[in-house]
Formats: C-alpha cells, sequence, structure tokens
C-alpha cells in the first residue's frame, strides 16, 4: 500500500536527532546536515511544515518524574521547541531556504505566533514554516501538536523522522527478532499501544485521514527517498 499523491507535508522530527552523536544539545552540523535533506525534498516541489520535540534540551515528563510540577516542566519543554526551531530555522536560510517559525506560546521578539491564514501564505510563497511550542498548552506532546497542524494546514501526510526506520510489533532495541510493518492501521497500532506516537495524535490522523509515515532521518538521502515512494519506512493509514 502505498501513499496517494503529496503536494503538503509535516514532517516531526525528533528533538534528540538534532543532538547528532552528542548527549545533549544542539549539533549544528547535524542540523545542517537535516536542513540539506529538508530543501532537497522541497525543491521536489512540495510545501513543507515542520514540528521539532524539545527532547535534547528539556522533557516536561522526565522533569515531572523527578518531582517538578507537570505544567511547568511541560512549558518548560514547549520552550526547548522554540530553541530548537530557532536552530533550524538558521541553518534552512543558509542554505538560501527562506523559513518562518510560528510559535503556539507568543513571542514576539523572536517569532510569529501561530496563524493558519499566515501559515498558508507563507507556503504558498514557497517558504518553510516551522511550527514551535507544541499546542500552547500542558499536557500534551509535540506528537499531538504535529497531528494538529497537521491537520489545520490540510496537509496530505505526516512524516515522523526518528532514530529507527519504521514501527515494529515491539522495541528493536531491546527485541533483535521484533518485526516492522510495511504498512499498520491507525486502530493496531492503538489497540497494541505500538509507540508510533502518542495515542491522542494517532486518533487525531485517523480521524481527518492523515496518513503517518515512520522512518530514520538519520540515513542520509533517506527523507526524499521516503518521499519518492521508496527507501524502508512504515505507513499508518486505514486498511
Amino acid at each position: 500500500m502505498s501513499l496517494p499523491p503529496i503536494k503538503r507535508v509535516l514532517l516531526k522530527l525528533s528533538g534528540e536527532v538534532l543532538m547528532g552523536s552528542q548527549q545533549f544539545g544542539i549539533d549544528p552540523a547535524f542540523v545542517a546536515e537535516l536542513a540539506a535533506e529538508v530543501k532537497a525534498a522541497k525543491e521536489t516541489g512540495l510545501e513543507i511544515c515542520l514540528v521539532i520535540g524539545g527532547g535534547n534540551i528539556f522533557r516536561g515528563m522526565a522533569g515531572a518524574a523527578k518531582g517538578m510540577d507537570r505544567a511547568q516542566a511541560d512549558y518548560m519543554g514547549m520552550l526547548a521547541t522554540v530553541m530548537n526551531a530557532l536552530a533550524m530555522q538558521n541553518a534552512l536560510e543558509q542554505l538560501g531556504v527562506q523559513t518562518r517559525v510560528q510559535s503556539a506560546i507568543e513571542m514576539d521578539k523572536v517569532c510569529e505566533p501561530v496563524i493558519r491564514r499566515r501559515a498558508e501564505r507563507h507556503l504558498e510563497k514557497g517558504r518553510v514554516v516551522i511550527f514551535a511550542a507544541g499546542v500552547g498548552a500542558p499536557y500534551f506532546t509535540t506528537d499531538s501538536g504535529a497531528a494538529l497542524r497537521a491537520a489545520e494546514m490540510k496537509c496530505d501526510a505526516l512524516l515522523k523522522g526518528t532514530s529507527v526506520d519504521g514501527v515494529y510489533d515491539s522495541d528493536p532495541k531491546h527485541n533483535p527478532d521484533a518485526v516492522r510493518f510495511d504498512t499498520v492501521t491507525y486502530d493496531r497500532v492503538l489497540a497494541d499501544n505500538l509507540k508510533v506516537m502518542d495515542a491522542s495524535a494517532v486518533a487525531l490522523c485517523r480521524d481527518n485521514k492523515i496518513p503517518i509515515v515512520v522512518f530514520s532521518i538519520r540515513e542520509k538521502g533517506n527523507l526524499a527517498r521516503v518521499l519518492a515512494g521508496e527507501g524502508v519506512q512504515t505507513i499508518v493509514q486505514d486498511s
């Protein structure tokens, strides 16, 4: 089963990917490589939205697990996503790709607020739009933020670039016999808790019929291959 024709996509990157080979923070050299991948994808004629997690700097749930107030920790995590968005904007613009950052938490000194019609106009003008600060409220992950923005912007697919090359029936890092799916339904992901994205994000994509494509962003050139219908990936959609 393949994807329908795609004109507009939302690319969700985990914050950990921006670390490169580091243990923490942002690796400018690896961010530049990611920006080159996004530029190559955009040059095929795609309109691209981006959402980047904040786990390389601060993860709200981890802070809450150590005794912090969950809402306060989540707001800190949202601010981390803004830092990542600005880093990616810088890398893209150094490659000549016009980029706008829109944050769900208003901070007009560094980026725009999230305004759907303005984001639409940016995309029509050929700019990449990076959505930061999740949904702007605690208790929601950046996966939920990505699903929300994909629905809001009427994206044809949500691409999740991670450190693994698809969806498995169990954790491939702990089970060498884990089996990778080429395609899997939203309902199977939810029923078996397959850890593609959090449940609210998967349900939102299901309800809006947005396919989720899970692939490894660490493999050079993989984004372009996945968009061309090649490369290793898992597509989550209705059967």
